[in-house]
């Protein structure tokens, strides 16, 4: 339900915003990324991998005719479950979330890893469909909408499905099904033992039949060997055979994407010889450029009769770090024998190769891979698509006026579990630099540049006014709450700033200066590797942000 402010609070609110000179004031906000392994020329007919760069995991796919719908996982990010849309499954613009509004649910106490975990994504007969997992406040539920940019509806629970990752399957009969990770029957054997459960769905009723359930996978591809996290089921039909695609392996460097397939859904699920079909697992550690942690896949077929798979996987740098999350990944699914294949065993992911022939590329006004450069200067009534902020959907301390951004500074900090005054959008290259230029907000308060991993892993470039002037410091957070690194002393009336903040993979180095002047570097090379996935943990990747909050004073 949506929260009602009383009128006194509302016009206090107004009036503070109408008076108060005294916010962080942003005037603009500027990204640009260079990597190596997008400079080379693109081939005739050929496409770039990742398709989506940055934070955007657990990929899934639809259609509507001609157009490619794709959402990812969010976590505690809002607004949430970005959509994607596609003419050619290469270049992809993001035209929406499905989670916008207070009545869907919010995150508050949240870790920046629980949240929204693996989303699938389906069209049928003139509806979207959306079924995934909010963890800690509420288990599994579905959207729908008619228009895939949105508004999606409120959310449908599904209190009997427990776990993790739910898929939606639209049978011939017309029948419906939801699979599912979840603990196994019985005790589990080991760390990591899971099962992927079938139930059948009533789509009129909106809840499933309880008599429905059973179980489709027991542990993995062989349970022997015991496999651990068997997760992110999709299922589909093919030439009078359901395959089921999961992941496995988890979610680090073994991670995989393994096929079952059986002739009815009431019959055993009997894997694959040749899994798994996808994986990065098996190849040499000290590979030039390595991709890792491929799998958790997603099917699409072409009217041509191809096949293709959209993947998560991770780019890294000293053979195994990596802080931009994991990405989407495209390739072609090669069919023999009745069983698909991703990429054969020992083969490297490529970051180039020919794409589908049947589709005519249509770049995007946005690109979300390759080398580019990205500006905002706030000049609309509402944040670009890109940005994200965290937990509660209501802003009350944003708001957007003739160019310019304000944020009003709050209590709540980047390493508590509430909603600090804070917007990022992702990280998308390991060689990147970002710049914004904004005022120092009024005494007790700061602002500047933030590069968030998680509550514990970050780093803030900020300013504040002091009894004698004005302090640029840097804080940062290594498993910890954060404290100063460094700090530099201005005299009164510098209050008109430029940050800056410079990676290249382990290495960040932080910048300012007064408008029209030479960048000043604050201190030495600073830590980048505190802001990986294989230092800090979790699900996400880091955004760069733009932060403002009061000051504890003495």
């Amino acid at each position: 339900m949506r929260h009602l402010w009383p009128l006194s609070v509302l016009l206090c609110s107004l009036f503070s915003w109408a008076g108060d000179t005294g916010n962080a004031r942003f005037d603009w906000f500027q990204y640009q990324g260079e990597d190596e392994v997008f400079a080379s020329p693109l081939k005739a007919g050929h496409y770039r991998n990742p398709v989506l760069a940055g934070f955007f995991p657990d990929p899934s796919i639809t259609r509507k005719g001609d157009d490619f719908y794709l959402v990812n996982s969010s976590f505690s990010y809002l607004p949430g479950l970005p959509i994607l849309h596609s003419k050619d499954l290469v270049n992809w613009q993001l035209i929406g979330h499905a989670l916008t509004r207070p009545g869907q649910f919010e995150f508050a106490g949240a870790g920046l890893s629980r949240g929204i975990f693996a989303p699938t994504l389906r069209y049928h007969n003139g509806t979207f469909y959306l079924i995934t997992t909010v963890v800690d406040q509420g288990g599994n539920f579905i959207l729908t909408a008619s228009d895939p940019a949105g508004p999606w509806s409120d959310p449908v629970w599904l209190p009997e499905v427990g776990g993790i990752d739910p898929d939606l399957f639209f049978d011939e009969d017309g029948k419906v099904y939801i699979s599912h990770n979840d603990a196994p029957p019985g005790e589990p054997l080991y760390e990591g033992h899971r099962a992927i459960w079938l139930w059948e769905f009533d789509p009129v009723a909106k809840k499933v039949k309880p008599e429905s359930k059973r179980l489709l996978v027991n542990g993995g591809v062989d349970i022997r060997q015991k496999p651990i996290w068997i997760e992110g089921p999709h299922l589909y039909k093919h030439h009078g055979w359901y395959y089921l695609l999961c992941a496995e392996g988890g979610t680090a460097d073994q991670h995989s994407a393994v096929i079952f397939r059986s002739r009815s859904l009431s019959e055993p699920f009997v894997p694959a010889s040749q899994n798994p079909i996808l994986t990065q697992r098996d190849l040499a550690s000290d590979r030039a450029d390595p991709i890792t942690t491929a799998g958790h896949a997603d099917f699409i077929q072409l009217d041509d009769g191809s096949w293709w798979a959209v993947f998560l996987a991770t780019r890294t740098y000293q053979q195994r770090l990596s802080n931009l999350g994991r990405e989407t990944y495209l390739l072609p699914v090669h069919w023999q024998d009745g069983w698909p294949q991703i990429l054969p065993k020992g083969q490297r992911i490529p970051y180039q190769l020919a794409g589908p022939v049947s589709l005519k590329p249509q770049p995007v006004a946005v690109p979300q891979t390759g080398n580019l450069q990205w500006r905002d200067e706030f000049s609309g009534s509402r944040l670009d698509l890109n940005w994200n902020w965290l937990r509660q959907f209501d802003r009350p301390w944003l708001q957007l006026t003739n160019g310019v951004l304000a944020l009003q500074a709050k209590a709540d900090r980047l390493e508590d579990l509430g909603q600090p005054a804070f917007i990022g959008r992702r990280l998308q290259h390991l060689n990147f630099n970002a710049s914004t230029s904004f005022s120092v907000p009024a005494k007790g308060r700061s602002a500047g540049l933030v590069l968030l991993q998680s509550e514990l892993y970050h780093y803030y470039l900020g300013a504040r006014r002091t009894g004698t002037g004005t302090e640029v410091f840097l804080e940062q957070a290594k498993g910890a709450k954060a404290t100063v690194l460094l700090a530099q002393q201005w005299p009164e009336g510098q209050t008109e700033l430029q940050f800056k903040v410079a990676g290249a993979g382990a290495e960040l180095r932080f910048y300012y200066r007064l408008p029209g002047q030479d960048w000043m570097q604050l201190g030495p090379v600073q830590d980048g590797t505190l802001l990986s996935t294989q230092v800090a943990g979790g699900f996400v990747g880091t955004t760069l942000g733009l932060y403002s909050r009061l000051e504890v004073t003495p």
